[in-house]
């Protein structure tokens, strides 16, 4: 393991190093505060936001799959984007104006006494402001909506059966996410208490198995990617349960067992599958990045710094 720590140690990938370093290490190095400067100037920076106009902001829906506003500033939250920048508050207001909005606040349907909503969105767009240290009283409106819309087992689901009546994984784990960091931020109780309810639905099911039988839920469950966006696999739940300080409830054990089953001879974890495509194409899902690709067979730097940071808080590794 040390090998593989050394590599991403002297990666080229400048966030790579990030994660590896400066996650979860608390008060910032000034090592730290260097990586996080050579970040924001660095060329996966400059092209994810390449298509911004001479206004700041990006000429897509903020949802657009990956170029929107929205994903933009999620994508620069996860890899160690400095807090503060002013140069984002167009992109911010962008995600304001869609997730605020009338229109957006319109097709909210309340079915069965359960709120039908993908509260991904405002799980991301709550993670990331707070991350990017862009986040304003409004922010504190997106807490307080997840809040409001939790269903009675701790979730959120967009599934507008009226027979649905268990949350989400997918839209469920984002939410956590932004909640238990709003928590930590801004010290609310009642965000603490959200982030612990929405916890149990990944814990009571060891983060990967149903209840009824202790099957699979689902292949992708199990499967590595980077980046997840809006979707679920044990390193995301992982992940998030290790910022939320959940990874030493025991039920995340089988979940960690699971993932050391994935590292490769050289240490590495890879990337089985990816949710984006590197195009210049108007397609939905591409990216102007590559990620780090997808193989079985080889080590994915994005994969392997997440999965380094998980094992570590959860003391299956050495402090790197």
């Amino acid at each position: 393991m040390d090998a593989v720590m050394n590599r991403l140690r002297y990666s080229d990938e400048l966030s790579v190093r990030f994660k590896l370093l400066c996650k979860g290490q608390g008060e910032e190095t000034a090592e730290c505060r260097h990586l996080r400067a050579q970040i924001q100037t660095s060329p996966r920076v400059q092209q994810l936001l390449a298509e911004r106009d001479e206004t700041g902001r990006i000429p897509h829906h903020p949802y657009t799959k990956w170029v929107g506003a929205h994903w933009v500033l999620a994508d620069l939250a996860d890899i160690g984007y400095p807090p503060g920048d002013s140069a984002l508050i167009p992109l911010r207001e962008q995600v304001y104006h869609w997730l605020l909005g009338d229109t957006h606040q319109k097709g909210i349907k309340t079915i069965n006494d359960r709120v039908r909503r993908c509260a991904s969105q405002e799980g991301n767009a709550l993670y990331s402001l707070l991350t990017l240290g862009l986040a304003d009283a409004r922010a504190d409106e997106l807490a307080d909506r997840l809040i409001r819309w939790q269903w009675p087992d701790g979730g959120w689901n967009c599934d507008k059966n009226p027979a649905a009546r268990h949350s989400s994984f997918m839209e469920s784990l984002i939410p956590l996410r932004g909640l238990a960091l709003h928590a930590r931020i801004t010290g609310s109780s009642q965000s603490q208490a959200a982030a612990e309810r929405a916890a149990e639905i990944f814990l009571k099911r060891r983060l990967f198995r149903r209840q009824t039988d202790g099957a699979i839920i689902a292949d992708d469950f199990v499967t590595l990617h980077y980046p997840c966006y809006w979707h679920y696999d044990i390193l995301f739940g992982l992940k998030v349960m290790a910022e939320a300080d959940f990874i030493h409830d025991e039920r995340c054990q089988e979940a960690l067992d699971l993932l050391h089953t994935k590292r490769l001879p050289d240490g590495g974890f890879p990337a089985e599958k990816v949710y984006y495509r590197v195009t210049d194409k108007e397609i939905s899902g591409r990216s102007r990045v590559s990620w780090g690709g997808v193989s079985k067979a080889h080590m994915n730097e994005f994969v392997t710094a997440d999965a380094l940071y998980v094992l570590q808080a959860a003391g299956r590794l050495p402090d790197v």
